[in-house]
């Protein structure tokens, strides 16, 4: 049985240049994800170079696991919902304080087919990254009701090209 996960060439190439920026920039990577469910982490870990430059990931699908996993505040999921910007950079900032890696990518929205349990519309997605030495970089992103798997390939690609960029920054 192959457990691979197939990736569109676009997103493969996103990973290798994710990977590639890491290694330029002495970086290394932790994921935090939830509507994705671990395929960006998935998608990371395929491309040359992950074991040196990848940590992991956490997969926080619920609320209850994103404040015991991540320490996200659970005041902040009960007023704001699970799918905000704030809530991105908690997930980010706690998958940084719990890992040995210096940048982390998180991504949590509404992939479908129906709203979630807040009334958050399918297609909302909001991404953050950290790192220890700048401001959290905070994404919100609407692309509408375009399936479960183009919504969670939008928002990697979206993710990636946030994360080069973070690892690329001085």
């Amino acid at each position: 049985m192959n457990c691979k996960m197939a990736f569109s060439e676009q997103l493969t190439d996103l990973a290798k240049r994710t990977l590639d920026a890491a290694k330029a920039n002495n970086r290394s990577i932790v994921t935090a994800e939830s509507c994705t469910a671990g395929k960006l982490s998935g998608l990371l870990s395929e491309a040359p170079g992950a074991s040196a430059f990848l940590h992991g990931g956490f997969v926080t699908y619920t609320k209850e696991n994103k404040s015991k996993a991540l320490g996200v505040s659970a005041e902040l999921l009960k007023n704001k919902t699970a799918v905000c910007v704030d809530v991105a950079v908690e997930m980010a900032q706690g998958a940084l304080k719990r890992s040995p890696a210096n940048v982390a990518v998180a991504i949590t929205g509404v992939a479908g087919p129906e709203p979630d349990e807040d009334g958050n519309p399918v297609g909302l997605v909001c991404i953050a990254v950290a790192r220890n030495d700048v401001p959290p970089v905070r994404i919100e992103k609407r692309y509408g009701e375009i399936g479960r798997e183009a919504i969670q390939e939008h928002a990697m690609a979206d993710a990636l090209t946030e994360l080069i960029d973070a690892i690329s920054e001085q």
